[in-house]
């Protein structure tokens, strides 16, 4: 029996390669075609052309033409442009969630936050990028804000590919984690000061930026 809930092709192929250029699967200035995703992503044609035509709508791929797109390639100033957003939303984003989110879901935050930790312990990139990501957006989505939370999704998925780059460069022990201080504010319900415990990780993620040239 057909599960009349199943997420249509479409949209599954448009959050699988989402989710791909969010982590760095995809290096900066990667080439990608039509025919390669069809491929790598077992989907046809139609769902490959919609999700590419979303993505290059997000900033998340740059068309070059001739059914070929890159992912794009992103100066030093353009990632600090971007975390100087990020600074303003993401901040405001974890200071709402603070005054609803649950003990049951603080005691996820917990759960992923120590994936994050062995990650970061055993120099595992791909599962820092994935967890810390899990941690963050399962913040932002107690926010109530779904205008803020798209917008915050937007900047990650452009920054994604160049993040990797950074996380590769500079190894895990260097990465961001203020997940603690994060997690003691919401524990708290203090909006004001998960909001300054979000900064304090954004600010370490932008020192790293202003080190390296991408």
């Amino acid at each position: 029996m057909t599960d009349k809930y199943k997420t249509p092709e479409h949209q599954a192929v448009y959050e699988t390669l989402r989710e791909r250029i969010l982590l760095g699967h995809y290096g900066p200035g990667e080439p990608l075609t039509i025919q390669g995703l069809t491929r790598s992503l077992d989907a046809g044609m139609t769902p490959v052309r919609e999700a590419i035509r979303r993505l290059t709508s997000e900033s998340a791929l740059e068309s070059l033409g001739n059914r070929r797109v890159i992912i794009p390639k992103l100066t030093a100033e353009q990632l600090q442009d971007i975390y100087f957003l990020r600074q303003f939303i993401e901040p405001e984003l974890a200071a709402r969630a603070a005054k609803t989110i649950t003990k049951e879901e603080i005691s996820t935050l917990k759960s992923i936050d120590l994936a994050v930790d062995h990650a970061i312990h055993s120099g595992d990139v791909d599962s820092y990028l994935k967890y810390n990501a899990a941690f963050h957006f399962t913040i932002y989505e107690h926010a109530a804000s779904p205008v803020l939370f798209r917008t915050i999704g937007s900047l990650w998925v452009q920054c994604g590919p160049s993040q990797r780059v950074i996380c590769g460069r500079y190894g895990t022990s260097n990465l961001p984690d203020k997940h603690t201080e994060l997690l003691s504010a919401l524990s708290q319900r203090d909006p004001e000061l998960t909001a300054q415990a979000m900064r304090g990780d954004l600010q370490q993620g932008l020192d790293l930026i202003k080190q390296t040239v991408i």
